[in-house]
């Protein structure tokens, strides 16, 4: 057996007093520079600088609502469409690329609750505090031709949300409970409830196509399948859930909306925020509020619109690596999560800062003088969660 033994003189590194430099090993490799890493930090931290400098998130307004934007659907097949509902029961058309209304619909006395397009896009159906499910055309109407659904379903009760399943000519409602609709017929193939409570949202998932998933005010989350007579699961959390959204690329994944926390982005116009929506190219982001307008957001704040020279393309990819790679250094880390908050949202902010840090510590210290196996450990996913019923 052959052995190597790596021998290094003191004399090389050891300072011989306190006031000497310190003396660093030299790199002889032409191709790394000795003082690389000290570079990319300097770049990384002047890259995160002009994030923040640059960071100017909003477009554009979409004006025409006569009354706060309730909910809001994309279009499946179209990038530039979106639909909206008003609290007037008014529905539009936008084109996101000119920036414009394209058509109006009156489609309901009171609130429009919910809507959703059709998976090929042909049409869209929306819910409203007139107790009816309607489907209307997406295309625009001919010469002489009057705004009327194509379908009209009364309900019992008053529904709080619908979407339509992504292969099929079935869509559900929620509000009283769930009810799952053929296109063709005006009575429910099946109706799926658990507990009494309201219910505000259903969606159905995208991979997983008869799954979908729900949200009530008793804070629970229940999941059916659309091929059994009885849900699935029930999971009650600490916090109502206001709404959740699927995971497009891993099916069984999804995002709640709870009341748990808060984050704020904020502009001294802009009043309560009541629905939003990204778009279906990850770049965009929509919301409706009670300005009685939708507001066009750019996903990433400081990105640059219109088309980039290779050149220039490449210095972005190589910054944003940059900064990934120095994320978690304390001088970068503060200024790329600093944001301008009113007073009352920062203190709440804070407060909730100081209380978790007071739970985590009360956690540790009550782990740290505990028998070993006395306290199990849970995940920070499973503490918002009280019980999960079967």
């Amino acid at each position: 057996m052959r052995v190597k033994v790596l021998s290094r003189n003191p004399d090389d590194y050891v300072r011989e007093t306190k006031l000497d430099l310190q003396r660093v090993p030299r790199n002889y490799d032409p191709a790394l520079h000795p003082f690389e890493v000290p570079r990319e930090y300097t770049r990384a931290l002047n890259a995160t600088k002009l994030e923040r400098v640059f960071a100017k998130p909003f477009l554009s307004s979409l004006d025409g609502h006569r009354d706060g934007v309730n909910c809001m659907a994309k279009h499946p097949k179209s990038l530039s469409t979106v639909l909206s509902g008003a609290c007037d029961g008014e529905v539009k058309i936008w084109n996101l690329t000119k920036r414009q209304c394209i058509r109006t619909v009156q489609a309901h006395e009171g609130f429009v609750r919910g809507m959703c397009a059709r998976f090929c896009g042909t049409s869209f159906f929306t819910v409203g505090d007139d107790k009816t499910v309607k489907q209307w055309k997406m295309e625009g109407l001919e010469y002489g031709e009057e705004e009327e659904p194509i379908h009209t379903i009364l309900g019992k009760t008053v529904y709080t949300g619908i979407d339509h399943h992504w292969k099929e000519a079935v869509f559900a409602t929620c509000g009283h409970q769930v009810d799952i609709w053929d296109e063709q017929r005006t009575s429910p193939m099946c109706s799926l409830t658990w507990g009494f409570d309201s219910i505000s949202s259903v969606k159905f998932n995208p991979i997983e196509t008869y799954l979908l998933g729900s949200c009530a005010s008793d804070r629970n989350i229940v999941l059916y399948d659309m091929r059994k007579s009885t849900p699935l699961k029930k999971v009650i959390l600490n916090m109502r859930t206001n709404t959740l959204c699927w995971n497009p690329m891993e099916a069984f994944v999804f995002t709640a909306a709870n009341e748990d926390y808060k984050e704020v982005y904020h502009t001294k116009r802009m009043q309560h925020v009541i629905t939003v929506k990204w778009t279906s190219d990850n770049k965009y982001i929509l919301c409706g509020s009670d300005e009685m307008n939708i507001r066009l957001w750019k996903a990433n704040a400081s990105e640059k619109l219109g088309v980039l020279a290779p050149r220039e393309k490449a210095a972005m990819n190589y910054n944003q690596k940059l900064k990934e790679k120095f994320q978690y250094h304390p001088q970068i880390r503060r200024i790329a999560q600093h944001r301008h908050l009113p007073k009352s949202i920062f203190c709440q902010i804070k407060e909730q800062r100081i209380m978790r840090e007071a739970r985590r510590r009360k956690e540790l210290n009550r782990r740290k003088h505990s028998k070993p196996g006395s306290m199990p450990f849970v995940s920070e996913r499973k503490k918002h969660i009280v019980a999960v019923v079967k």
